[in-house]
């Protein structure tokens, strides 16, 4: 079975982490069925917001630090080809995760962004929740 081509979109890894729900992410990761692709880009956004005094009140350095092993141990990350059109987007500043669901040819965007859930899908990749991606994975 092919694996799922996935992208999780940075407010996700914060809300996670803020969460503590960072060994969900882990089993995520690892998952059989995904492969999680990251850029530049949504490791510099982590690090900026996770660096962030009002999100390290419910988020200790050390937890921040721990995600991104886990994303440079078990993810793919992968420069940005070209940047991609979105007559649709709302926000210019999520034009990375569409521009790499492009390079990636991604299948799923996990995201709780409503301006990227409106367009509900970018060419070939579906954008969902984290939760609408656990329930659609349950299935298999």
């Amino acid at each position: 079975m092919e694996k799922y081509k996935i992208i999780i979109d940075t407010n996700l890894w914060i809300s996670l982490l803020i969460g503590k729900r960072l060994s969900e992410m882990r089993a995520l990761c690892n998952s059989e069925v995904v492969s999680v692709y990251i850029c530049e880009e949504l490791m510099a956004e982590f690090v900026r917001i996770a660096s962030r005094a009002k999100i390290r009140e419910y988020a200790p350095v050390e937890r921040a630090k721990e995600t991104v092993n886990l994303m440079k141990s078990s993810c793919i990350e992968i420069p940005i080809k070209d940047i991609a059109v979105s007559p649709h987007l709302r926000d210019d500043n999520d034009l990375f995760l569409l521009s790499l669901a492009d390079t990636v040819q991604a299948n799923y965007i996990l995201t709780g962004d409503k301006d990227l859930l409106i367009l509900q899908c970018h060419n070939q990749t579906k954008i969902v929740t984290y939760s609408e991606f656990v329930a659609l994975t349950a299935k298999l």
